[in-house]
């Protein structure tokens, strides 16, 4: 499947989405102990990843709080139950009632199953940043510009987005009218 090519839904962005998506599926199979041994759920051992102390791990996660990130991931287990059980019935249409009820049990099984999600972006954070980055991001989020950016910030990102796509757009007619230019000066016009 090709993420990148997803629609967004809602205001996250499809590029967002793919990643969410991306993750929750690297993620979907180990509990958060994984993250507390330097390892991050659900994933193969990564080089490069070292284990967090509980005070990394959870000042990674207050400042993951703040920002909302937990929306970006809120709903991965039923939608991937979902997607998981439209891709079935394609193929399994005499089953689709039993499927549906199936599905009601693998979402009750894994419900919860998507904190493992922050748990790994807090052991990332925790290689990324240093205990004081994280000390001096949660004081700078604090701050009155920190609360300003954690409000605005996703309205700007959407509206980078839709300029970006806009731009893209206009970007790929130019091209198709060069592509079509030096057809026809081969002697060669496009349809």
């Amino acid at each position: 499947m090709n993420f990148a090519k997803l629609p967004a839904i809602g205001l996250v962005p499809a590029p967002v989405l793919a990643l969410v998506l991306a993750l929750v599926l690297a993620l979907a199979c180990a509990g958060p102990a994984a993250a507390q041994q330097g390892q991050l759920p659900g994933v193969p051992p990564q080089p490069g990843i070292k284990p967090a102390s509980a005070a990394c791990m959870a000042s990674a996660r207050d400042i993951l709080t703040m920002k909302n990130a937990d929306g970006a991931y809120t709903n991965a287990v039923p939608n991937i139950v979902e997607r998981t059980k439209d891709a079935l019935v394609q193929t399994n249409l005499n089953e689709q009632n039993d499927l549906e009820e199936v599905a009601v049990l693998v979402a009750k099984t894994f419900a919860g199953k998507e904190k493992e999600i922050g748990d790994g972006m807090a052991q990332i954070y925790c290689n990324v940043f240093s205990d004081q980055d994280l000390k001096d991001l949660d004081a700078f989020y604090q701050s009155p510009l920190g609360r300003k950016l954690l409000t605005n910030e996703p309205r700007a990102i959407q509206f980078s987005m839709s300029y970006m796509n806009l731009w893209a757009q206009t970007f790929a007619e130019t091209v198709n009218a060069q592509f079509h230019d030096e057809m026809r000066k081969r002697g060669k016009p496009l349809h």
